[in-house]
């Protein structure tokens, strides 16, 4: 079982050609009903995105995700490279534009040759990442996503480990609430039976009543009142519960669904109880399952 809440950061730097890249990943993940990915990637490496959806969404089955790459090119220490054919390029689109200007009226300042040098394409080994071929780049980003997701399962594993221990408590203390109830069922029936008799008393002179009457009476009493059918499911979820627990891969959902299946047999027994024990129960039933489902929004 895994938590949805975690976090992982790697910073590394890596040689490229002659230049070394420096790269600061921060991955970040809370709970959500479905799986949200959020990708904050420099300008240029948008041809990556879908890499990294499929990658995390392989590793991550639920949550809110955002992760944030922030790139650096750091040059060897050498003379300018100048690429020759975008130079040229460039200053021929600049000659064009300044014409055109100029044969409409419109005075332009002349670029400096900084401006030319900022200019992406024009120093060979520049410092935009996007310069460098993704065959380049891909190895090294899959590389680190590796590592970030690593450490982002470890946390969330620890995490979940956790949660199953709480989640283990609470479902044997509904399985003995529930027990405990099932103790009641005598006592309860034979509490019920004697309100019923009290209460004919009171209206009629129960020595005059149809014997038979009563206890056809007593026994559609019995059938509207009974709980059994909601202890039974109750251990029955219990179970389940406990195997879901032990089951590998994101079982959040079946334990969301789980949880509502538990507060609708506890609604049942408060409604039916009739028997202060048995409502007491049933309200402390209601607590605890109640705990169990904010535990368990943090489930993957």
């Amino acid at each position: 079982m895994q938590s949805m809440t975690g976090y992982a950061s790697h910073n590394a730097t890596h040689a490229l050609g002659d230049a070394r890249i420096e790269v600061e990943w921060d991955l970040r993940a809370v709970n959500a009903r479905g799986f949200d990915l959020r990708l904050r990637l420099p300008e240029g490496f948008g041809i990556f995105e879908k890499f990294i959806r499929e990658t995390l969404g392989a590793r991550v089955a639920r949550g809110s995700v955002s992760l944030g790459l922030r790139v650096r090119i750091v040059k060897a220490a050498q003379g300018l490279s100048i690429d020759e054919d975008a130079l040229q390029t460039l200053l021929s689109a600049v000659e064009s534009v300044q014409r055109q200007a100029s044969a409409a009226g419109v005075i332009l300042t002349a670029p400096g040759a900084l401006d030319l040098l900022g200019w992406r394409g024009i120093q060979s080994q520049g410092h935009d990442p996007a310069l460098f071929p993704p065959e380049s780049l891909g190895p090294i980003l899959a590389s680190d996503l590796e590592v970030l997701l690593s450490q982002l399962d470890a946390m969330r594993c620890v995490e979940g480990a956790a949660l199953a221990g709480v989640l283990s408590r609470q479902i044997e203390e509904i399985a003995a609430l529930t027990q405990a109830a099932r103790e009641l069922l005598q006592s309860r029936a034979d509490a019920m039976q004697a309100h019923f008799h009290k209460a004919l008393a009171q209206v009629t002179d129960a020595s005059r009543a149809d014997p038979a009457r009563l206890e056809q009476e007593l026994a559609l009493l019995a059938v509207k009142a009974d709980i059994t059918e909601e202890l039974d499911r109750l251990e029955a979820h219990c179970n389940a519960a406990r195997t879901l627990l032990q089951t590998d891969g994101a079982v959040g959902r079946k334990l969301d669904f789980l949880t509502q299946e538990f507060n609708r047999e506890a609604n049942t027994l408060c409604s039916k109880a009739q028997h202060l024990e048995m409502t007491r129960i049933g309200l402390d039933l209601k607590v605890v399952i109640d705990q169990m489902r904010e535990q368990v929004q943090n489930v993957e």
